[in-house]
């Protein structure tokens, strides 16, 4: 009896619980932005090839991962409402038209490659590619959308902050997606993604310095946090990853410019999260503390979580492993 009864009096083993699963349910966002950010990149590449064997190879290059990636949603939305209910029904039913676009963008992406290649009919493949496009671009632009009215405590759909942190988002996502088909593809169109991935690169980082001067400039809230250690050390890091990028992409040091692409995209998560730190919700001035569930399920949920992540991790790994390597000729989606 007393083994529970420590479960619902004291943190288990003393740890900071709300902090750990504020930092949690942020590394887990960056886990699907990371992910599925280079489908999604990928996607938007997608209208930048006429060649039919290159379009193809680039759903090649997805195929098996897309829809494993997405399981990092589930699990954000999941660990969002075991830890932080009250914030996850005050962001999802003050966002609710917001969240209904981006399960709409997502529905498109994954349908759009599915019916693409159920025809050889031109149009046909014509229009479904387009929708591969737009589902692919409008996501992370909606979730650009989202995250920064979540910072902000925006209660509007649609905010100027908004539109340049999706737009950031959805240039990073062409860093992210030219990263990863330069591990996949060989040859000419490995070369060309070279300077595709320059100019979504040179983008982001215009786009992330307006949305940083924009928030200093009329949110009072944010500019001590925009002064912390912890936000400029990660903005420096952007740069330097940045810099990192675009030499190990000049090298053809492939490997090396996917660990920075994923770099910036974590950067860019613990910035918004630095900002955010301590008040996760700031309509309702909820912070983390306050919004945490009671101990005895956080106990529990930190138990579960240490032994459900290592077994999402190896299934993670297992998945890369037997997919790894550059796809062949001829090979489709």
């Amino acid at each position: 009896m007393t083994e529970p009864a420590s479960l619902a009096s004291e943190p288990l083993f003393g740890l900071p619980l709300a902090e750990l699963w504020f930092g949690l349910v942020f590394f887990i966002f960056g886990m699907f932005l990371f992910l599925d950010g280079f489908d999604f990149g990928v996607g938007i590449l997608f209208a930048t090839r006429d060649d039919v064997d290159e379009k193809e190879q680039l759903l090649s290059a997805i195929g098996p991962f897309w829809d494993g990636n997405e399981v990092w949603l589930v699990v954000f939305g999941g660990a969002m409402f075991a830890a932080f209910p009250s914030v996850y029904a005050n962001l999802f039913s003050r966002h609710y038209l917001l969240m209904f676009a981006i399960l709409a963008a997502l529905g498109l992406r994954g349908l759009a490659p599915e019916m693409y290649e159920q025809r050889e009919d031109a149009t046909w493949k014509v229009w479904w590619g387009r929708a591969f496009v737009v589902g692919s671009l409008t996501t992370p632009f909606l979730l650009g959308l989202f995250t920064a009215n979540w910072l902000l405590g925006a209660t509007t759909l649609v905010t100027p902050p908004g539109i340049v942190v999706g737009l950031a988002l959805a240039a990073l996502t062409v860093v992210d997606g030219v990263a990863f088909l330069r591990l996949k593809t060989r040859g000419d169109l490995r070369e060309e993604l070279r300077t595709d991935g320059y100019r979504a690169l040179a983008a982001y980082l215009v786009l992330v310095v307006i949305a940083l001067g924009y928030l200093y400039a009329t949110t009072p809230v944010l500019r001590s946090g925009l002064l912390s250690p912890l936000v400029t050390g990660l903005v420096v890091a952007t740069l330097v990853l940045a810099g990192g990028y675009a030499a190990a992409t000049a090298r053809d040091c492939h490997y090396l410019a996917f660990a920075t692409a994923a770099g910036l995209v974590f950067a860019l998560v613990g910035i918004v999260a630095g900002l955010m730190y301590p008040v996760i919700d700031r309509v309702s001035g909820l912070t983390v503390e306050a919004a945490i569930v009671s101990l005895l399920p956080l106990n529990v949920m930190s138990i579960g979580a240490a032994l459900l992540l290592p077994l999402i991790f190896g299934y993670f790994g297992v998945l890369y492993s037997v997919f790894s390597g550059p796809i062949e000729t001829g090979e489709s989606y």
